[in-house]
């Protein structure tokens, strides 16, 4: 859907893009079943080998949303702790 809207409202001068982040640690993962989840399933497949803080993310956020990616459109930017690349 972010590659036909950046398609279609591009020569409008709108850009879309996706910014598409790993696992959390938000209220919604605070338990034990998703913490087991996280230490057995998540966690092993994940570089980093530790969740997201959620403020993590900002700067990847504002720099989409600044003039410094005045070009970037039709884009997916994964923040995932490496989770994608195993």
């Amino acid at each position: 859907m972010m590659k036909s809207f950046a398609a279609e409202w591009g020569p409008h001068g709108i850009r879309v893009n996706a910014l598409s982040p790993g696992y959390i640690d938000t209220a919604a993962n605070d338990s034990d079943e998703m913490r087991k989840m996280a230490d057995e399933v998540w966690l092993p497949h994940t570089p980093l080998q530790r969740v997201a803080a959620p403020e993590e993310f900002r700067g990847t956020a504002v720099w989409m949303c600044s003039d410094a990616s005045s070009f970037l459109t039709g884009s997916e930017i994964i923040v995932d702790g490496g989770y994608r690349i195993i």
